[in-house]
């Protein structure tokens, strides 16, 4: 056989593999981003977890408060159970979902800090020693909540600046994610009532 014969068909199985192998890389990157992003939000939920489980806690600590406001309490509690109830996929999220949950949460965050300026009122609560350390805790996990939604935020441009980049769009079938953004008022100041 005459090896100029087989030279064309040589480059072109060539061309097909490298080009095979290229395609494989993108779509095996594409997924690795994607469960980075999955594994991001894992841990987001986990931070709302706690939080969820430390006002729980708290809330049986204040009730023990006898006459404390017992409308305070009913609005931690069902704001509480109306964050708990929504759930996203995090691989067919949408920005109304995250809107949603975002929002949920807030009224959590709004509720238990009206909670915690009311506690002010009640000196036996304050010295309490359990409510002080569930008070440290939550603001601990404010923080970890905080930490959590800025890395999904990081993982979600570096995923979506990578599907939607050419050519990687043309090979991958992944939707753009949706970031967290801060809830419709964060922007204007707390006004503070002493």
């Amino acid at each position: 056989m005459n090896f100029r014969k087989l030279l064309p068909w040589i480059v072109g199985i060539g061309l097909v593999l490298i080009i095979a192998f290229w395609v494989i890389g993108i779509k095996n990157t594409g997924l690795q981003m994607n469960q980075a992003v999955n594994k991001e939000w894992g841990n987001v939920q986990t931070t709302y977890q706690r939080r969820n489980d430390l006002i729980g806690n708290l809330v049986n600590t204040v009730k023990g408060a006898a006459d404390f406001e017992k409308s305070t309490l009913t609005a931690v509690i069902e704001a509480r159970a109306k964050a708990t109830s929504i759930t996203i996929d995090p691989t067919n999220v949408t920005p109304q979902q995250l809107a949603a949950f975002n929002s949920a949460q807030s009224g959590v965050s709004s509720s238990l800090s009206k909670l915690l300026v009311s506690v002010e009122r009640y000196p036996e609560l304050k010295a309490n020693e359990n409510f002080l350390k569930l008070q440290d805790e939550l603001a601990s996990t404010e923080n970890q909540i905080l930490t959590a939604r800025t890395r999904f935020n990081e993982a979600v441009q570096g995923y979506n600046g990578y599907v939607l980049a050419i050519p990687q769009s043309w090979f991958l079938s992944y939707k753009e994610k949706p970031y967290f953004e801060a809830v419709q008022g964060a922007d204007k100041p707390v006004e503070v009532k002493f």
